[in-house]
């Protein structure tokens, strides 16, 4: 009996039964202060936004959503958003790998006045595990940052870059 319900937990594990889930993890790191869009809502033809990458220049070197702004993360600059951006009516999507620093920058346009801010469910990963292309100052990639070890996980599609140079399978 007990065998029985060694190998019960076991199956359960093995298959994710403890493991979180995109929701689970954002719904940890977030307050859902601002609202999410989801990557097919984005995508479709006539949804028209301004897109701003909050990650660092580094990973949006690596790759980012096409006409993306890269406003940054750790230096970000309000100013800089409202020099660009007068209309603060405008449609505009934050996003970062997967919807958790964005949601702080969000937070900051929301707090200056911008009224229809969303922040991009899952991220750029989110994003490119859908098929959606990305691009770097070349053309499209199939690159994308995965900001850590940890983090990449939750990137299934493309190649996981760590550094300029290195990426996961080299």
């Amino acid at each position: 009996m007990k065998y029985k319900v060694l190998y019960t937990l076991l199956f359960f594990t093995a298959f994710g039964f403890a493991q979180e889930t995109l929701s689970e993890l954002l719904k940890k790191y977030n307050s859902e202060s601002i609202p999410y869009i989801s990557v097919h809502e984005l995508a479709m033809p006539k949804t028209k936004a301004i897109l701003l990458d909050a990650r660092e220049d580094l990973e949006y070197k690596t790759s980012h959503l096409k006409d993306a702004i890269h406003i940054g993360y750790d230096n970000f600059d309000i100013s800089l958003v409202t020099k660009k951006i007068k209309d603060k009516s405008l449609k505009i999507v934050v996003y970062c790998s997967l919807g958790i620093r964005s949601e702080d920058i969000a937070e900051q346009l929301k707090e200056e006045g911008y009224t229809n801010v969303f922040n991009l469910f899952g991220g750029i990963f989110e994003w490119k595990n859908n098929d959606y292309k990305v691009y770097n100052e070349k053309g499209e990639t199939a690159d994308i940052h995965a900001f850590s070890k940890a983090w990449s996980k939750w990137l299934v599609k493309g190649n996981k870059v760590y550094s300029k140079d290195k990426k996961e399978n080299d």
